[in-house]
């Protein structure tokens, strides 16, 4: 298990002897999202930060497949990585500190504890008086603490409480869904993609897959004038 999603990152790195500030985005998102798959096989309960960052990771990819179109203040390219690399960066300046932390743990632990600790309670007790303030305690101070107590249990149960919805999409039966339709036929729009399961997931899912794809000449897009779809073409073994 890891500490975090940064740290199965650096792990990915590491085992790689990958460079940090050249990623290879596709290959570790792979990795990420393979170990997070072996996660829900185990029935392991996935933190709100691993899905945070697959999500990072999948935005990134899908940069990477586009024209690079965002540039600095001199003309220069942006990298779509950068962001993602800073944050590792700073992840292991924070984690050389956790030896540290862990020895001055240890040490603290090992020093011998105040013997006198309780005689001085004793006293501080004597001094308030905490006999005397609870005898001032009333039935109608009593019922207010119930009231309280009562409000803020009502408030907890009323929470908002958010569900992850697990979808049964994956790249590649995306992917593999798109060959085999042009098997049968040379073209048809990505319109027709939308419709045949329409939510905002499966639009997501199914526009990166034609970027892979594509990436990969396996087909070709045909875009429309005016309007706002495309045609998926069959590449023919010939071309």
């Amino acid at each position: 298990m890891f500490e975090g999603p940064f740290d199965l990152l650096l792990f990915f790195i590491q085992r790689d002897e990958l460079d940090i500030h050249d990623i290879p985005i596709s290959s570790i998102t792979n990795d990420f999202l393979g170990y997070m798959e072996d996660m829900e096989r185990l029935n392991i309960e996935l933190a709100s930060d691993f899905i945070v960052v697959a999500a990072t990771l999948m935005r990134i990819k899908a940069k990477m497949l586009l024209p690079r179109v965002e540039k600095d203040e001199e003309g220069n390219d942006i990298d779509p990585r950068d962001e993602l690399v800073k944050h590792l960066l700073e992840y292991m300046k924070y984690k050389s500190v956790l030896n540290t932390l862990e020895e001055w743990e240890t040490e603290m632990l090992d020093r011998e504890k105040r013997g006198n600790l309780t005689s001085e309670i004793n006293k501080i007790e004597e001094e308030i008086g905490v006999e005397t303030e609870l005898q001032n305690v009333d039935l109608f101070s009593l019922l207010r603490f119930y009231q309280g107590a009562m409000k803020r249990l009502e408030a907890e149960d009323n929470a908002p409480r958010h569900q992850v919805i697990k979808y049964p999409y994956s790249q590649e039966e995306r992917q593999s869904s798109i060959l085999k339709t042009l098997v049968d036929r040379p073209k048809f729009s990505f319109i027709e993609l939308v419709e045949a399961d329409f939510n905002n997931v499966a639009i997501v899912f199914n526009f990166l897959a034609v970027l892979e794809l594509l990436s990969q000449n396996k087909i070709t897009i045909e875009v429309h004038e005016g309007f706002n779809n495309f045609d998926i073409k069959r590449i023919d073994d010939a071309a």
